[in-house]
């Protein structure tokens, strides 16, 4: 793998061509061989090597699959997000609602309630959902789940995020984009959104091997699919990306 591959048919970005070095020279030292990307509304601008195969992301799943079919079961106003899961007929806690799940819990228990709503509202599994609402729309032909996983190329990620930073409305909003990416949890800590975390530099941060970051003011998103446990390399990953250059 190399990292040498950037694109050049997309629009020069203020600062992205700065990140992308910095980046490669923090894998160079750190993990040379780690699937990386970073981009915009536009796609890629820069990152390891073009047709890099289909990995496993099924640390990503949340955030791939439950929480774009979540939003897109919102828009459609089959889901109102403050409503108890009782009164759709799912069985939980008394009080419990999808916002709560999503901005105040985490771990599988979380991720199984909420894919038992929409799988319960639809009728549908939730395979079907994400490939069918989101997936198969974005062009991630490539995405899927074998043997329970959830895998995916990089490539697909890139459509994904970039269609989280551009205009389009569709296969979702720019009102369920929003109002995730902001704090959900009020005086509580830690702060979240729906489903994703604040981290620094006005970014929001989704896993961590793999991760995923996006940052609206900025106009940017990069991912990181590392060969080994990440360490401390999530976090110099980040500032790489990110961080106004000095």
């Amino acid at each position: 793998m190399t990292l040498q591959s950037d694109r050049t048919d997309v629009p020069e970005v203020p600062g992205a061509a700065e990140a992308a070095d910095r980046i490669r020279g923090v894998l160079r030292a750190a993990d040379p061989e780690a699937t990386w990307a970073v981009g915009g509304p536009e796609g890629r601008y820069a990152g390891s090597a073009d047709g890099d195969p289909v990995r496993d992301v099924g640390g990503l799943m949340p955030v791939l699959a439950l929480w774009p079919v979540i939003g897109s079961l919102v828009a459609e106003e089959a889901l109102r997000l403050h409503t108890p899961l009782t009164a759709y007929g799912v069985e939980a806690a008394a009080g419990t609602t999808a916002h709560h799940l999503l901005s105040h819990s985490t771990g599988p228990t979380a991720h199984t309630a909420l894919t038992r709503l929409a799988e319960h509202l639809t009728g549908s599994p939730l395979a079907e959902l994400a490939a069918t609402r989101i997936w198969h729309p974005l062009g991630m032909t490539a995405t899927g789940f074998a043997d329970g996983t959830l895998h995916a190329p990089p490539a697909d990620l890139v459509r994904f995020l970039s269609h989280l930073l551009s205009p389009a409305e569709h296969p979702l909003t720019r009102a369920w984009i929003t109002e995730s990416l902001r704090i959900r949890t009020g005086e509580l800590t830690p702060a979240r959104g729906l489903l994703w975390h604040p981290a620094p530099h006005g970014t929001w941060s989704y896993g961590d091997a793999p991760a995923l970051w996006l940052s609206p003011r900025l106009h940017r998103w990069a991912l990181l699919l590392p060969t080994h446990p990440p360490g401390p390399l999530r976090t110099t990953f980040r500032e790489a990306a990110f961080a106004p250059t000095p």
